[in-house]
């Protein structure tokens, strides 16, 4: 599968919450991130509510412990490296920022699967306080797209990875997201591509509201089990149409070389690795 690139968000999406709101709430900061929101950019409350925390004399080691608590599915997980043994490459292109997906992805022993991070950029100073920075400083520039945040347009991280993949022979992009934020990269798939849009959430209901804008496949899912179950479908598909035979044995994530039984009710799924 080293002609497939599946990239991911990473709020609501890998983990099953926002993750500024996690960390906020979690540290007792709510009230005064809602009476903020209105008057400042997300990307800017964030790192206004990182000075907020430390001035409570809430410590780095205080926010790690709440991200090691963000929810995330062992089904996604066991899709991630099942992707991973099977020769996708791995990126994760987010609105949130390094510090948080790092400690999240470290914690559940997943970052080394992940061949980017294109996310806000963050850093501890020498006072111990977490500073947030946005992907793109829009306070020297805008990036001039009228659908993403000022801070972050992910279309051109995405477009980016498009020219890469296709300098390195790679075919086609799974794309899995769940926000608005999500719409603008779905926009710029080709025929080729897959995107994943979480059922019920704003990147699946802009997509339903016209459905023509899209030019790569659909396939939605609503929790863990079924993204995983889609994700490695979608993969599985891609193998037999590059003419890999579904008698073959499979990488599992464990790097075991097994066959696995044809369901009947599924030919989709009859060489699928079984997740361990």
């Amino acid at each position: 599968m080293a002609g497939t690139v599946v990239v991911f968000d990473f709020d609501k999406t890998i983990i099953d919450c926002d993750s500024d709101n996690w960390v906020v709430d979690g540290l007792g900061a709510t009230e005064l991130f809602e009476r903020l929101l209105p008057a400042m950019p997300w990307n800017t409350l964030m790192d206004t509510m990182m000075a907020e925390l430390h001035a409570r004399g809430k410590s780095i080691e205080d926010i790690e412990g709440v991200l090691k608590t963000a929810p995330l599915d062992p089904r996604i997980a066991k899709g991630i490296k099942t992707a991973h043994a099977l020769g996708c490459e791995l990126k994760i292109v987010s609105d949130a920022n390094t510090f948080f997906i790092e400690t999240i992805l470290k914690h559940h022993g997943l970052i080394g699967y992940f061949s980017e991070i294109n996310t806000n950029p963050s850093y501890v100073d020498e006072e111990g306080r977490l500073r947030i920075s946005p992907y793109h400083d829009f306070h020297r520039s805008s990036h001039g797209c009228p659908l993403c945040p000022p801070n972050m347009c992910k279309s051109a991280v995405v477009e980016r990875i498009q020219s890469s993949a296709m300098a390195e022979g790679k075919k086609r992009i799974i794309y899995l997201g769940d926000g608005k934020g999500d719409y603008c990269p779905s926009l710029r798939l080709t025929e080729s591509d897959h995107v994943m849009p979480r059922k019920n959430y704003p990147l699946w209901e802009l997509i339903s509201e016209d459905p023509s804008r899209i030019k790569a496949q659909v396939h939605e899912w609503s929790n863990g089990e079924e993204q995983e179950r889609t994700l490695l479908q979608i993969i599985q598909s891609l193998l037999l149409a590059d003419g890999h035979s579904s008698s073959q044995q499979l990488l599992s994530v464990d790097c075991k070389l097994e066959t696995i039984p044809m369901a009947a009710h599924d030919p989709v799924l009859q060489a699928l690795p079984v997740p361990h």
